[in-house]
């Protein structure tokens, strides 16, 4: 009995060895492939190495400074040694009196560009693409994708000029038909809407390329077919054209609800002026006025996370909703 206990005792021990052996040999085998992809491979890893090593410095390494909004921050004592006052900036924030104003205005903003900017592209490249090839297509593609290179500043600029009272062209065309002038950057209640019509103005040629390049993978069969079926152009655009760019258009979707809280700093700032601060007034404003101009760190730094927070949850929210309804999803 003790042999043949002794001999199943070896026997075990010895598979035992054999498999933790191989195992290290699996693991040895897997890291030489892992080398020789990476040999053969490298160019493509060097491209990659740029993009990670700019959002590991400027995306990852800054995050360690998001503890001064936990903080009563002073430039003397730096990170770790400032007080540690816990959420008291972020009660600050959520008491102060223009909180609610803040998340009016930034909200209102987002969503009425989010509502009239993001169709508006879709409909420039549906419409472009039943015009076919032209000098009529490749002029209308210049004309709407030009101002996407002109600066905030030129932008703002002539924005300004062209509503200016008595002398902007717009004003010219008001008192043509008799009415009186109007300051329309002097009004609040115009504000939102020059700014988003400003902005769908400047991005729709650029919005209208990635779907039109979505509308050019669409299979040459499926309009065949469809015009063998009798389809008419506006059928040919429901069943085959809207489908066809829909994956793209969620994906975008997705993307612009998780910046629905942060709206363009430059142009809104620019475009302030004393008359139209009670609809101009957003977070990113508010932030660089009290954190650089007001040298007040840890709040502007407290309200900041709380708007990144609300972007994050906004980004996961929205994309498992389009994952449920669709095929289509960040992740």
């Amino acid at each position: 009995m003790k042999g043949s206990r002794e001999r199943n005792m070896s026997v075990n021990s010895g598979v035992k060895l054999q498999k933790f052996g191989s195992g290290k040999n699996s693991l040895a085998l897997n890291r030489n492939g892992v080398v020789k992809k990476v040999k053969k491979h490298w160019q493509l890893y060097v491209l990659v190495l740029l993009p990670m090593t700019y959002i590991i410095i400027f995306k990852y390494v800054p995050m360690y400074g998001a503890q001064i909004a936990f903080r009563d921050f002073s430039v003397i004592q730096g990170f770790s040694g400032s007080d540690w006052v816990g959420l008291k900036n972020f009660e600050d924030f959520f008491s102060s009196p223009n909180f609610w104003l803040l998340i009016k205005n930034t909200l209102l903003i987002s969503l009425y560009s989010l509502l009239l900017g993001f169709p508006a592209p879709i409909i420039l490249a549906l419409a472009l693409n039943e015009i076919g090839g032209g000098k009529f297509k490749r002029f209308v593609q210049t004309v709407t994708f030009a101002p996407y290179f002109i600066s905030t500043v030129v932008m703002v600029s002539l924005i300004i000029l062209v509503l200016s009272p008595r002398l902007g062209f717009v004003d010219h065309i008001v008192r043509l038909f008799g009415f009186e002038t109007i300051n329309f950057m002097g009004k609040p209640e115009y504000f939102k809407t020059i700014y988003v019509l400003s902005n769908i103005w400047q991005g729709l040629g650029y919005g209208a390329v990635i779907f039109l390049a979505a509308l050019a993978g669409i299979n040459p069969d499926l309009y065949e077919a469809a015009k063998v079926d009798g389809a008419s152009r506006f059928q040919k655009m429901i069943h085959i054209d809207i489908p066809g760019i829909l994956p793209a258009a969620i994906i975008l979707l997705i993307l612009n609800a998780g910046q629905i809280m942060n709206v363009g700093f430059e142009k809104i700032y620019l475009m302030q002026n004393p008359l139209n601060i009670s609809a101009s007034e957003v977070i990113s404003t508010n932030v660089y006025k009290i954190g650089l101009l007001g040298a007040n760190f840890s709040y502007s730094s407290a309200v900041d996370l709380f708007n990144s927070v609300i972007n994050l949850i906004l980004l996961l929210t929205v994309n498992v909703i389009a994952k449920r309804m669709s095929e289509t999803s960040l992740w």
